[in-house]
């Protein structure tokens, strides 16, 4: 497949059996992590699972005891699957040197020809997407998106959806309420959920009041319409929303990484609240694979204080939206 996935997708997807070699598992949402990881174990019945099914640590096994793994046959299936839990620590060795090199040479090799009876799941607590691994990883595994929402309008539906799991409901005014305040991440949507919920127990629904109550102070959603004015093209107004960002003291890294979930999925048609819209064309593969190098010279740029945060991050904005301007 290759590509990028959010967790229910990703879900349906290792539910009907037909597995891609690669998957890179980032996030900060740990619940959804770990629902994932068990996607993977529930993919074979339990009386083949612990011949087809295992888990290892980055911490703690060697590059070649992995590539080992790879090649061992399934058995009654058409793959193994190795879970590679912490794969941050496989993709930066503690000890540089030679051997080190070696190794990660040997994984990107592998990644990019991996052994066919194999499934590996990469699942990582951070990711260095300037390594030359973590660009072969992006072009060759499919990844599953832990953490962050594209918009108000899914964050809403996810809402419903988590609520319905606690065999609650959640009135939709409440529902918007709490993207108001939480924002669009989705960890601190959830612990905001669980308050709630717990608030609400021993009823039905979870009303606006009940958010109101318990939920957290609201959460500036400026950078989502600095993204949408990206879609729509509008630089103008993606540049004063930037503006307005940093001034209410925004971290710069943090707005380069919302620029980048744009990036990610600037081959998507946008969605919002009233259903779909154009928006700008999508990118075409050398057009996202310029504008991911875009991303990464303003990255090492900011932490490298090579020039204001402001500046670089307007530069990047207009490169990344053609450097024309639309009315706005």
């Amino acid at each position: 497949m290759a590509g990028f996935l959010k967790p229910a997708a990703a879900r349906a997807h290792i539910a009907s059996g037909a597995l891609d070699a690669l998957y890179l598992v980032l996030g900060d949402d740990q619940v959804e992590k770990t629902s994932i990881v068990a996607a993977f174990d529930e993919a074979f019945e339990p009386d083949l699972r612990v011949f087809n099914v295992e888990r290892v640590y980055g911490g703690e096994i060697q590059v070649q005891a992995l590539l080992d793994l790879a090649r061992i046959l399934p058995l009654l299936a058409p793959r193994r699957v190795i879970i590679v839990m912490q794969a941050d620590r496989l993709f930066v060795p503690k000890r540089q040197g030679e051997q080190a090199e070696r190794d990660l040479e040997a994984l990107e090799a592998y990644v990019r020809a991996p052994e066919p009876g194999a499934t590996i799941v990469f699942v990582a607590d951070a990711f260095d997407r300037r390594r030359k691994l973590s660009r072969a990883l992006l072009q060759h595994a499919t990844v599953i998106e832990c953490g962050s929402l594209t918009d108000p309008h899914e964050a809403i539906q996810w809402i419903l959806a988590r609520v319905a799991e606690q065999s609650m409901s959640i009135e939709p005014v409440a529902a918007r309420l709490l993207v108001e305040r939480a924002g669009l991440d989705a960890a601190r949507l959830r612990a905001e959920i669980e308050h709630v919920c717990l608030y609400a127990a021993g009823r039905r629904t979870v009303t606006a009041a009940d958010v109101c109550e318990v939920a957290g102070a609201a959460t500036s959603q400026g950078g989502w319409t600095m993204l949408n004015a990206m879609q729509d093209g509008a630089v103008g107004l993606a540049l004063r929303e930037l503006a307005l960002l940093l001034d209410e003291g925004a971290f710069p890294l943090l707005v380069l990484g919302q620029i980048r979930s744009f990036v990610e999925r600037a081959h998507l048609p946008r969605r919002d609240g009233s259903g779909r819209r154009p928006g700008r064309p999508p990118m075409t593969a050398d057009q996202q694979r310029r504008a991911f190098d875009a991303l990464l010279r303003t990255d090492l740029a900011l932490k490298t204080s090579a020039g204001d945060p402001q500046v670089l991050l307007e530069r990047l904005i207009v490169e990344l939206c053609g450097g024309s301007q639309s009315e706005d």
